[in-house]
């Protein structure tokens, strides 16, 4: 069943035990996609053990922590139609991939597709499968499942194409929710991004993070992407509300300092999205604002 219609692109820093079972359950699948690597920087010998026991896997080695553009790095020596991405700690089930391709060829004006995401060890389903589900965005009636305003890019398959036309991930934007600015760039290109319920990702979360470090970077980059986007009024409506929800400490207030100290670039790069994408991101708002998978906490 080998599929060449996808390339899947991993970066990683100092996981090497997961990223190693991670490298074990692609090579198993049927469809056998060619495999990137970006070590972003690991100091644990990441690199030679990939080299050791996948040998077949396109290593890149940046020789800094590029964060989510390390992505950007391995999907410019992409040559495939589309690009799954996975993390260190997941890996997607027999058969996905070509499905996502399947419906891809199938819908040309998809850009991206999300799979169910499926927690390891006891193989039950991440929290934000249902919002997923559920998705208030208003879609066509041609859509094959649910429209999305975002993606969660550990598990999604995209374009390659539209991928590298949107600009891939924001450099400044590191890791934690970088996917929202580039899913609105791709919106805002003419793309749409949809749910797929019968294509699945496995999560086995990994030990080896930082969840109060994760949680100050998605404040800043939520803030980022609303100062970047978002008309006025939305933007204000959001940061107010930021910052009225967030928890009351040191990384909350690094987040939003952060944040504050960038405006000059962010004044520079900033482009309002067309109304129709605006109006979906609006449409998301309520069920942002009740998310208990997407609030910030750690």
């Amino acid at each position: 069943m080998t599929d060449p219609r996808t390339t899947v692109v991993v970066i990683t820093h100092n996981r090497r035990p997961e990223l190693l079972h991670t490298l074990d359950r692609l090579a198993e699948l049927p469809e056998h996609p060619a495999v990137f690597v970006t070590d972003n920087a690991s100091t644990d010998g990441t690199a030679s053990a990939v080299a050791h026991h996948h040998p077949r896997v396109r290593l890149l080695r940046p020789g800094r922590n590029l964060g989510a553009a390390g992505r950007n790095l391995a999907v410019r020596r992409v040559r495939t139609p589309y690009v799954a991405f996975c993390d260190d700690d997941s890996w997607w089930a027999p058969g996905s991939l070509s499905g996502a391709a399947d419906l891809l060829d199938r819908y040309p004006a998809v850009g991206a597709v999300t799979a169910r995401i499926v927690v390891e060890p006891d193989g039950t389903e991440d929290p934000i499968v249902e919002e997923l589900r559920d998705s208030p965005v208003p879609r066509p009636d041609w859509l094959p499942g649910p429209a999305l305003g975002s993606f969660l890019a550990a598990a999604t398959v995209l374009r390659t194409d539209a991928f590298r036309a949107a600009g891939g991930f924001h450099p400044r934007l590191w890791l934690g929710g970088e996917e929202e600015l580039l899913a609105a760039d791709l919106a805002a290109n003419g793309w749409w991004l949809t749910y797929a319920d019968h294509l699945t990702i496995h999560h086995r979360p990994s030990v080896v993070r930082d969840p109060t470090l994760r949680r100050a970077h998605g404040i800043r980059n939520t803030l980022w992407f609303t100062w970047l986007r978002r008309p006025a009024g939305p933007a204000l409506r959001r940061t107010l509300h930021l910052a009225r929800t967030v928890p009351r400490d040191t990384a909350s207030l690094r987040a939003f300092a952060e944040a504050v100290a960038a405006l000059p670039w962010v004044l520079r790069e900033r482009r309002v999205l067309p109304p129709e994408v605006e109006a979906r991101l609006r449409s998301l708002e309520p069920a942002q604002r009740a998310s208990t998978a997407r609030s910030y906490t750690g």
